[in-house]
């Protein structure tokens, strides 16, 4: 043991330090005065994809769409903490892209209304419990701000459930309240006869009043423009637009007018920029433009990412799966964005929303009881 320790601790010999490679720390020699760590946030000279690491290092990514749950529906084996090439998510992969927190949808293919609508509904919340407790060492449950943040504090990923789809109530409050219990956070305003065209209905106005008494955020991507307006006259809450980019920049129904941006900032709502080829276009600079564009009209605090991961979309050069977002940061910075801005981006705005949905919930539950009208007695 004597000798394993005298070579342990042998001293090195005069001269054997110079023999050794000095690596160049990056930005430039360290001061070898200083007792200081390196920051390659705050040096200028340090490459733009690593200050971008080391952004999403302290301020992960808050991803506001994966259509991950419906794409495991196929897949007879999977394992995602090791990883799994069969789909564009998986634990390692959040990792490299620095993901603290991803909502998951609990969308379904069109066709589906009614008890066919709910009943899959349920399906895929059972099938978002038994993959995440699957993958205990990755990912878990997160169903508020707070967890949200002790999640990522534990070294996982956060998962909320949401969105679902409108018909996944079946034109009933009470599926409403039953799904929040089981963890629904979001729900997705279109497709159903109380939020069309036409906009929403005295029910739909309804289901707005007791998603703001529960704490279900509403998403108005893909809804009509007078259900979108209605909805942000109506609800207490901030609103979200999980996969909506501007429509300035390319013309696609989900996208929306500069008018809508603004009302969106006014209203300190929330636009999800997806990353996807079809919507932002198909390269990264295509979705720093949008990225851009939303932050000028609906401000900074007003514009978060939606990677749109697994949910059937073609992928933008350099973005292609849930690691790569450093390289859209790496971008933004090229561009001027400051730190304050690129973690409003990746994290502090889908926060906001998120507490601001449960102090606006905390605060209408003191004031009226859980609702019981029906879709008959309001829109007759």
């Amino acid at each position: 043991m004597a000798d394993l320790q005298d070579q342990l601790h042998a001293p090195t010999e005069v001269g054997e330090l110079d023999d050794l490679v000095h690596e160049p720390f990056p930005g430039g020699p360290f001061p070898p005065d200083s007792a200081e760590p390196y920051d390659p946030v705050s040096d200028p000279a340090a490459a733009p994809l690593e200050r971008a690491h080391a952004i999403l290092a302290a301020h992960p990514v808050a991803d506001g769409y994966s259509g991950l749950p419906w794409a495991l529906r196929h897949l007879p084996w999977f394992d995602l903490e090791l990883g799994e090439s069969s789909v564009d998510t998986d634990v390692p992969r959040l990792r490299e892209g620095h993901v603290g927190a991803l909502f998951w949808s609990l969308h379904l293919p069109e066709g589906l209304a009614g008890d066919r609508a709910v009943g899959a509904t349920l399906e895929q919340l059972d099938l978002v419990n038994t993959v995440v407790r699957a993958h205990p060492e990755g990912l878990r449950l997160a169903y508020t701000a707070g967890q949200t943040t002790d999640v990522r504090n534990c070294g996982r990923i956060a998962v909320l459930l949401g969105p679902a789809g409108a018909p996944a109530l079946g034109d009933s409050l009470g599926i409403l309240r039953s799904l929040h219990a089981l963890g629904l956070r979001v729900l997705t305003l279109s497709g159903v006869s109380w939020a069309s065209e036409a906009g929403l209905t005295r029910f739909g106005e309804e289901v707005v009043r007791e998603m703001n008494r529960l704490g279900v955020l509403a998403d108005l991507s893909g809804a009509s423009e007078e259900t979108i307006r209605r909805a942000l006259a109506a609800s207490k809450a901030p609103v979200l637009f999980t996969r909506s980019a501007a429509r300035t920049l390319r013309p696609h129904p989900a996208n929306l007018s500069d008018g809508l941006l603004a009302a969106v900032g006014a209203a300190k709502g929330l636009c999800m920029v997806p990353l996807t080829a079809e919507q932002t276009g198909p390269s990264v600079r295509d979705v720093a433009d949008h990225l851009d564009h939303v932050r000028r009209i609906a401000g900074p605090e007003s514009v978060a990412l939606s990677g749109t991961y697994d949910a059937g979309t073609a992928h933008p050069q350099d973005l292609a799966d849930a690691s790569c977002y450093p390289n859209l940061f790496a971008e933004l910075l090229h561009r001027g964005w400051s730190e304050p801005d690129l973690a409003l981006l990746s994290w502090g705005n889908v926060q906001r929303v998120l507490r601001s949905a449960d102090f606006t919930a905390r605060a209408a539950q003191q004031r009226r009881e859980p609702s019981t009208a029906k879709i008959a007695e309001l829109d007759g």
